[in-house]
């Protein structure tokens, strides 16, 4: 298999030298619908989240306000784009259940709602470049998820953070929508986990979400597993292993 490797460029550590974001590495999964037990623990995850907080009060909890400053310095309006946990805790406090996917997607949201931090998967197994997190120069491609490959693709604006591969965009603004080109699907086989600390989450969190995490996947889609961390002091990783 190609050497691959997972970077995020000085521009994005410049701004936020204490972020971290955990990777999950996960290989020969055997991804499928989740089972009962897996849709209890998404279930149990909306209701404790509801007796943690409230909609009302979602956007001052430290770890959503947190993004919301984070979209506000890098151009982005957080009332307009929501950091993903952001959305997917208010449909959540609106007592609207999350659709089960499948069971690799079903864990980063279980992740996420326990947490209220970001946890999203891409494919791995279809990549052929490397991929990173990096400001936009506005000439990649963006193809939404649930748009049809034929649609006229977006251009994401210049400076934007955007997570890539090569110059096809893997998810906007940061945290904010991913595309179809990694979506994780019921035939894949190798995926990363992206587990998104920004203070006050702290490295030993994410760490520990990344644990879970490694858990959660082994027990319900086996695999080979490891995690890494990618910080202003380690700005890029190995996927191959």
């Amino acid at each position: 298999m190609k050497e691959l490797y997972y970077s995020i460029s000085a521009e994005v550590f410049n701004k936020f030298p204490s972020y971290v974001r955990g990777v999950v590495i996960a290989y020969d999964v055997h991804n499928a619908d989740s089972p009962p037990e897996l849709i209890a623990l998404l279930r149990a995850a909306e209701a404790a989240l509801r007796q943690k907080t409230s909609l009302d009060q979602i956007a001052t909890h430290p770890n959503i306000a947190a993004w919301r400053e984070a979209f506000r310095l890098t151009g982005v309006k957080p009332s307009e784009f929501r950091s993903s946990i952001e959305a997917m805790g208010r449909r959540a406090l609106r007592d609207q259940e999350l659709p089960s996917i499948n069971a690799l997607v079903d864990i980063g949201n279980i992740l996420s709602l326990r947490h209220l931090i970001p946890a999203g998967g891409h494919a791995i197994d279809i990549l052929t470049q490397d991929i990173a997190l990096r400001p936009a120069t506005g000439q990649e491609i963006f193809v939404p998820f649930g748009e049809s490959p034929d649609e006229t693709p977006e251009h994401p604006n210049p400076g934007e953070i955007v997570f890539v591969e090569g110059n096809t965009v893997l998810t906007r603004r940061w945290v904010w929508r991913q595309s179809n080109h990694t979506l994780t699907l019921p035939t894949t086989t190798a995926i990363e986990l992206n587990i998104d600390g920004l203070p006050p989450v702290t490295r030993e969190k994410v760490e520990e979400i990344c644990q879970e995490a490694m858990e959660l996947i082994k027990r319900f889609c086996g695999g080979r597993l490891w995690y890494e961390l990618i910080t202003q002091q380690t700005p890029r990783i190995r996927l191959t292993g």
